[in-house]
């Protein structure tokens, strides 16, 4: 298990401390690759929402030394960008975060225009759903809502980051993509899906297919056990966001799929139309972004 005491030369074998320091001298230093660190390190930290992570986790998802990991954290916790639990030792979100959060200029609040079509759905299905936002090769958790049926699948947090295809709603964003970008996702984060159950680069590749062919992404037992789940994504072609409904496997038997699906298609339209009603014409193109 990685500990969660922070790296010093002291604490590493002369042979180790002197291998990790020769690989840092050797690595380009530039303010770019800083940037990108730190930035890779935030959506890290993000990822477990409000649970937080500790420094042996962080090195383990970023695949950066955990003395590099150490110092950069305290670099963004001087900044208020993250926060360290002195009790726990685990690593938040830092209150600077969500002070730029408030000033940032969104094109329109996709949460809030899903927000109907979301509580809609819990109604009519009695399960779990969600809305999960494109931002870059990731899906972001945006919004929820929650069904009234008594056993629930397990529930994903507001603002949870996962690499697309973990999750019903990131494949659905797979699926509806053209192929060519679709694959190249896939590609760049191979290694963050062996972190996951059972997910693969070639289990991804298979289960983009069959959701392309049968108009929805499908996964069950790939990420909990005994859950599964179903995706639309929108716009078509195009795909900024997705719905998605989970519940235990039981109740997502093919017959009720196909039924929840061709609801869901339905919201989707109302949605999409929404969409297009707040957004000027001037700024159409803006939601091809993928950043």
């Amino acid at each position: 298990m990685p500990s969660d005491t922070p790296p010093t030369d002291s604490s590493m074998p002369p042979t180790q401390a002197a291998a990790v320091s020769a690989a840092a001298d050797a690595e380009p230093r530039s303010g770019t690759q800083s940037i990108q660190r730190s930035v890779e390190l935030l959506r890290v930290v993000a990822s477990r929402g409000r649970r937080g992570m500790r420094i042996g986790e962080v090195a383990a998802t970023s695949g950066l030394p955990q003395s590099t990991c150490y110092r950069m954290l305290q670099c963004l916790e001087v900044e208020g960008l993250v926060a360290r639990d002195e009790h726990t030792r685990k690593y938040f979100l830092g209150p600077l975060m969500h002070e730029l959060g408030l000033l940032a200029r969104p094109r329109y609040r996709l949460s809030e225009l899903c927000d109907g079509a979301l509580h809609w759905l819990a109604e009519h299905t009695q399960d779990t759903l969600y809305l999960s936002e494109l931002s870059g090769m990731e899906a972001v958790c945006t919004n929820r809502a929650l069904g009234d049926f008594p056993i629930k699948a397990m529930p994903l947090d507001i603002g949870i980051r996962r690499p697309l295809g973990v999750g019903a709603g990131g494949l659905a964003m797979l699926c509806s993509m053209p192929a060519a970008e679709a694959e190249a996702i896939i590609v760049a984060n191979g290694h963050r899906y062996e972190k996951f159950s059972s997910f693969t680069a070639d289990f991804l590749r298979d289960a983009v297919a069959a959701g392309r062919e049968r108009g929805y992404s499908f996964l069950d037992s790939a990420v909990t056990p005994g859950t599964a789940a179903i995706g639309v994504a929108f716009p078509p072609e195009n795909p900024v966001a997705a719905l998605s409904v989970a519940a235990i496997s039981g109740r997502l038997e093919a017959p009720r799929r196909e039924e929840l699906a061709r609801e869901m298609h339905r919201q989707v339209q109302k949605i999409m139309q929404a969409m297009a009603q707040a957004t000027p014409a001037s700024e159409a193109p803006a939601h091809a972004s993928k950043s």
